[in-house]
């Protein structure tokens, strides 16, 4: 028997243009991978705000499903790309992949969408109650 798991995430698409800032180093690459930071530009190549906030979004999103609160999120862990179709895609390494497996989680699947200043994400997956680390098991 599995048991879904959500999380969900809210980004202000004003955030980014404070990650941006030129004044405080290059934050943004703590979060995003170079192949990340490639996906989210304009057709002009510039940065593209609303879908790094979306991608921000769907990593903390993610991270809510690893069932780690309390730990520092692993950002580089967590690639939000592009899947078939264009659809956002998750692909785990390092740390978050290991979260992900204590978890006992199955596939990853996650939806972005932004609109009027904002970037919101869901993530959702299955876990096994019969997991050792199941939501269950952690009441």
């Amino acid at each position: 028997m599995t048991q879904p798991l959500i999380g969900v995430d809210l980004v202000p698409i004003s955030r980014v243009g404070e990650l941006l800032d030129p004044g405080i180093g290059p934050l943004l690459r703590r979060y995003l991978s170079a192949e990340e930071l490639t996906v989210s530009r304009t057709p002009d190549g510039e940065p593209d705000r609303a879908r790094i906030a979306g991608r921000l979004a769907a990593k903390e999103a993610v991270f809510k499903l690893l069932g780690a609160v309390g730990r520092p999120v692993p950002w580089q862990g967590i690639e939000v790309l592009r899947g078939p179709g264009g659809r956002p895609g998750v692909r785990l390494s390092g740390r978050a992949a290991e979260l992900a497996r204590d978890a006992g989680l199955g596939p990853i699947d996650v939806s972005i969408s932004h609109d009027a200043g904002f970037a919101i994400a869901v993530a959702a997956a299955s876990t096994s109650l019969e997991h050792p680390n199941s939501l269950e098991q952690r009441l």
